[in-house]
């Protein structure tokens, strides 16, 4: 299929840089359901960290999401999660786990990770990242080495990452 050295090409990539705490994130969810219907497998869906100051209970959520994706369900605990944002303004920490316990995860291990930190360097790491290649603000999509801000305006975004998914995936066939 391909000349990569490994026999296959690499999957195109989408890294999403969200907070579960965003309603911008939340409504982007119709964007990523739609991308994962149009190319299933032969898009990768990355969700990357970028907790906003404003936020006070993001950071939080972050690594619940890191603890959620090590028990399976990570893209299924930031949807439950981003569904509840304003919830969580007033929840905070104590919501996170009882999402984690609707959704049939380990919520003692999600109250032990919380208070361990155990997900912070993955955070943080994902932050560094963001702030150097220029995310401002959530969610911001990078696929194809172009950065696209959905924090100002989701309006036609799905379509250009679709042209250049679309593009990428010619590529990787030619």
């Amino acid at each position: 299929m391909s000349d990569s050295p490994f026999g296959r090409t690499a999957t195109p990539v989408l890294d999403v840089w969200c907070e579960l705490q965003c309603p911008d994130c939340r409504d982007a969810l119709d964007d990523l359901h739609a991308l994962r219907a149009r190319y299933g497998d032969r898009l990768e869906l990355r969700l990357r960290h970028f907790p906003l100051e404003k936020h006070k209970h993001a950071f939080a959520a972050a690594q619940a999401f890191e603890e959620a994706a090590e028990q399976g369900q990570g893209w299924t605990y930031a949807e439950a999660v981003l569904g509840r944002a304003e919830e969580l303004q007033r929840g905070g920490e104590p919501l996170l786990v009882e999402v984690a316990r609707k959704l049939g995860l380990d919520a003692e291990e999600f109250d032990t990770a919380l208070v361990d930190g155990r997900h912070i360097l993955i955070v943080d790491a994902d932050q560094a990242e963001g702030k150097a290649i220029g995310v401002t603000g959530t969610p911001t999509y990078v696929i194809g080495g172009e950065r696209l801000d959905g924090g100002k305006s989701q309006q036609g975004l799905r379509e250009r990452v679709e042209e250049i998914a679309d593009r990428l995936l010619t590529e990787q066939e030619g």
